[in-house]
């Protein structure tokens, strides 16, 4: 079972009986303030510093097949990953290609959004497309948080990641793979970013203008959220807005490692692809379009659970945030969407995510899919 532990000091209690480190990080770990105390953490059990970071954002099968030369060549028995979701996953690729499911796995993240330090799931590219690889063996064994990483993100990212981490809470919550556990972990971590975003985005001395959605009326009825600002992690404590945010993410992703992503995701891979959205953007301007779409037809309910239960669980997720109060959100980040081409809206309806459509609780059809992302993009067919 992974263990997840806070501060970076945390690492060398994770390294206990490793012997050969390799670490794997992305183009941002030079600028990262914990790079010296991970440096520092891997040469205390006397492992040289084997550092792979010749990979890209969106990492191709060829790089972590490098990954993997080095990895064999030098008889490493741990991998620490650093970075973002690209790092994690590549570390990730490079135990299941090397066939290595005993090596041990400790990554940690450098922002708060994908939760993959948390998840059984990573993605690379092979021969030019997106490949999802699910398998239980990557789960890391250890995550580390370390909420002082977030200080120096440009505040676009930390939105775009935030975004992400809110909608996976989101659409774990409604999948037709969640379970009583599931549930439990999505509600905590949507009420942990919505009590706590303004505060985390402001930390940084940039001013937003505090209208509706940042005072937290984005249910309509005030700020009812309901976390006080208690760690979960450490009851008892009251944490910083990053840190809950961190912590939010983290349970975002144990969510949807339980019951993976919806419709939003499904249809969010095309618009980066497309228009070079960052994934948090594309699947935030995405969700409430879908989620109107969902409350409209809920009598197509495929969740074997009914269209009853379904109906329950939007009443629930309506007492933190509507499709409205999303909108207002997203106006308040200034996460707009991009304008559509003529043809745009076919090629996105064809592109739509067969394997993240099928965990929706209310099928949608290619037309459909042409409506609903006419309107993400406010274009008239």
């Amino acid at each position: 079972m992974q263990q997840i532990l806070w501060g970076i000091s945390s690492l060398s209690d994770a390294l206990s009986g490793s012997r050969k480190v390799l670490l794997v990080c992305d183009s941002s770990y030079p600028f990262i303030s914990i790079g010296p105390r991970v440096e520092s953490a891997i040469s205390g059990v006397g492992s040289p510093l084997l550092k792979f970071s010749d990979f890209a954002s969106n990492p191709l099968e060829e790089s972590v097949l490098k990954g993997v030369d080095l990895f064999t060549k030098e008889g490493c028995d741990t991998l620490v990953a650093v970075g973002g979701g690209s790092s994690i996953d590549v570390a990730k690729c490079i135990k299941l290609y090397a066939k290595a499911p005993e090596t041990k796995l400790i990554a940690i993240p450098t922002t708060a959004g994908t939760g993959s330090e948390s998840t059984r799931f990573a993605v690379i590219y092979a021969q030019g497309k997106k490949q999802s690889i699910t398998d239980d063996c990557i789960v890391p064994d250890f995550a580390i948080l370390e909420p002082s990483v977030l200080e120096s993100l440009p505040l676009y990212q930390k939105k775009c990641t935030m975004m992400d981490a809110l909608c996976q809470g989101l659409e774990s919550w409604w999948s037709v793979n969640s379970t009583d556990a599931s549930r439990t972990i999505s509600r905590r971590a949507v009420q942990m970013i919505l009590s706590n975003w303004h505060e985390y985005l402001a930390s940084g001395g940039t001013h937003l203008s505090g209208g509706v959605a940042a005072r937290g009326h984005v249910n309509g009825r005030g700020p009812t959220f309901g976390w006080e600002g208690w760690s979960e992690a450490e009851p008892g404590r009251k944490v910083s807005a990053p840190e809950a945010i961190m912590e939010a993410a983290n349970l975002a992703g144990q969510a949807i490692c339980i019951t993976q992503t919806t419709a939003p995701h499904a249809f969010s891979y095309k618009l980066t692809s497309m228009y070079g959205l960052p994934h948090g953007h594309a699947v935030a301007i995405c969700l409430p379009e879908i989620w109107d779409f969902m409350l409209a037809n809920i009598e197509k309910c495929s969740d074997p659970r009914g269209a009853q239960y379904l109906q329950g669980v939007f009443e629930e997720i309506s007492q933190l945030i509507t499709p409205e109060g999303f909108r207002a959100l997203l106006a308040e980040l200034e996460l707009t969407a991009p304008s559509a081409a003529e043809g745009d809206i076919a090629i996105l309806a064809a592109s739509v995510n067969p394997i993240r459509l099928a965990n929706n609780p209310v099928p949608i059809s290619q037309q459909e899919a042409g409506e609903i992302n006419s309107r993400i993009l406010k274009y008239h067919i």
